[in-house]
């Protein structure tokens, strides 16, 4: 890291937090802080993926491109249909409902607690996630730059509340859509440089083809397998329930739609996400395909997160791994050779040296693997406090090794951008579901001693405190990408059900539909404790939303019987 990049990661997160500030700086009631001025669809649209594209998206997703190539972009193949749906079934009801949040449609179906049950989930899932949300830059980044993670996680947190605080929604909206045009172009920039970095004899025909030989590009998986988290199954079926849930009753994206200058832009909003989020994924995927592909041809760490390397090197264990450093640089030049052969027999089109090339790579990486295993666990005894998984660092320890300075700064700011990005939208719906949901129907339904506006901005101070103080003490081994998804999985089925017995189920009534979810949510949280990794997370929708819609059905009819 050089001045330059210092300059340009500092002076964006500036330029950033003053533009969103100054455009917001009119914000005077509780209905333009809550809602935001109304949006057109492109805007809408970009504000919805900025919402989801956090930084774990980029530190994660790029890593995990490295690691097990392209498959993890069946996840978002049901992202398109659950659009369709959401756009044709419950876009209408909010927008003729004129709500503030998700849930205040249950009140006029239901009932109040089922209301509250509902934005409780809500809360408990989305103040997880906010704290994740800012836990995992602030992790990856803290160790790189070798700052103290609390100062991290505390400077995130603060650039986020000054906008959002001082604009809301709006501040929000105003901010994402110059936040996602920094990343989508710093992610573009960092792809054509690892592209660029490969040798000269590599074209980018070539790398793909290199990829495809070597299982990189597998998109399409059709084998089934229960505890598969990715395959085309689960990414048509199981993710859909999920985008169903996460985008038709989760506050944090449905505060991005529902401001639309029509339920047409709307609608416009959601599609254009829906058509445009997985070739998004798949770049983001693809660029940590091209750094795995780099790697091929250039020296690469034993272990991506430096940090923890320079550590363990100069611990008491410094002499078991620098010997395994040792062995794995030893593994490391033999692949080299292999790839270099692997490119011949691809310019010659000789099958048999390609299979050959093929056959010595896997059983070189099987050995790779065998010593980078080995290290990670050795590392890990010796120095303390280490947390993330290694490759959730490949991404960023690739940018600060072999981009040019500048450019480095400028995907640093596009990790904070990501993290801010989210976590604005996240307290947002935070802070609007507590007032609308819990503080002016339950806690306090009577006229406040506070203004509305007042309080909305306290609420929006104490959940970026609690993600703040979450995100300085979380510490957990679960890759960032998937870690979110588990989370969102356990709470998502159980909102959807709700929703969906609300939309399709018209004889069933509030104390019906309230047991049930609550039966579900036991349900779901049983299952993820008892049976763990051998059940997909994508399952836990299903599961979750089924139990709702099933025992809401027969808890209705006991209740008739017994009224008969």
């Amino acid at each position: 890291m050089t001045t330059l990049d210092w300059l340009v990661l500092f002076g964006t997160l500036a330029a950033i937090v003053a533009y969103g500030t100054w455009k917001s700086r009119g914000t005077k009631s509780m209905e333009t802080f809550i809602k935001g001025d109304q949006q057109r669809w492109w805007m809408v649209g970009l504000s919805i993926m900025a919402t989801q594209a956090s930084a774990v998206t980029f530190l994660s997703t790029t890593g995990q491109g490295m690691e097990d190539g392209m498959r993890f972009v069946q996840f978002y193949f049901g992202l398109p249909l659950a659009m369709i749906i959401l756009s044709v079934t419950l876009l209408p009801i909010y927008y003729k409902l004129k709500v503030y949040t998700a849930y205040e449609y249950l009140e006029s179906r239901f009932d109040l607690k089922t209301r509250t049950l509902a934005a409780a989930l809500f809360l408990a899932l989305r103040g997880l996630s906010v704290g994740i949300t800012l836990f995992a830059p602030s992790l990856v980044l803290s160790t790189i730059l070798g700052w103290n993670i609390f100062f991290t996680t505390l400077l995130i947190g603060v650039l986020v509340i000054i906008y959002t605080v001082s604009g809301g929604n709006n501040a929000v909206s105003i901010t994402q859509r110059v936040q996602m045009t920094i990343i989508l172009g710093g992610m573009f920039l960092a792809g054509t440089i690892a592209f660029s970095l490969l040798p000269q004899k590599v074209s980018l025909l070539d790398s793909v083809r290199v990829a495809g030989e070597l299982g990189k590009l597998n998109i399409i998986t059709t084998s089934f397998s229960w505890n598969d988290r990715y395959n085309i199954w689960s990414g048509l079926f199981a993710s859909t329930f999920l985008f169903l849930s996460y985008f038709g009753t989760d506050q944090s994206q449905v505060a991005r739609y529902i401001n639309g200058k029509s339920l047409a832009e709307g609608r416009m909003g959601l599609l254009f996400n829906g058509l445009l989020k997985v070739p998004m994924q798949f770049f983001i995927l693809f660029i940590g395909v091209l750094v795995f592909v780099f790697y091929l041809f250039n020296e690469a760490p034993m272990l991506h997160n430096a940090v923890l390397l320079d550590r363990a090197k100069q611990s008491a264990a410094k002499e078991e791994v620098l010997l395994l450093e040792k062995r794995f640089n030893e593994l490391k030049a033999t692949e080299r050779l292999t790839a270099d052969n692997l490119v011949n027999a691809i310019h010659e089109n000789d099958a048999g040296r390609i299979s050959a090339a093929k056959t010595e790579y896997f059983y070189n990486k099987h050995l790779e693997d065998s010593v980078r295993t080995k290290a990670k666990v050795v590392a890990a005894k010796a120095v303390t406090n280490t947390g993330g998984q290694d490759h959730d660092y490949a991404f960023l320890n690739f940018v600060l090794t072999h981009l040019p300075h500048g450019v480095i700064g400028l995907l640093l700011a596009v990790i904070f951008s990501a993290a801010m990005s989210s976590m604005s939208s996240e307290l947002s719906a935070l802070a609007t579901t507590t007032m609308v949901d819990m503080y002016k129907r339950v806690i306090n339904p009577k006229k406040p001693w506070l203004s509305d506006l007042y309080v909305s901005k306290l609420f929006m101070v104490m959940w970026a405190i609690i993600a703040i103080c979450f995100a300085a003490l979380a510490n957990f081994s679960e890759n960032l990408i998937q870690f979110v998804n588990i989370v969102g999985s356990l709470f998502y089925g159980t909102i959807l059900g709700i929703f969906v017995v609300a939309f399709y189920l018209k004889k069933v009534r509030s104390n019906a539909v309230f047991w049930a979810a609550v039966v579900a949510e036991g349900c779901v949280l049983a299952c993820y404790y008892l049976l763990g990794n051998r059940l997909a997370f994508l399952y836990y929708n299903i599961i979750g939303s089924a139990v709702v819609v099933v025992l809401s059905f027969l808890f209705q009819m006991a209740d008739q019987s017994k009224a008969d």
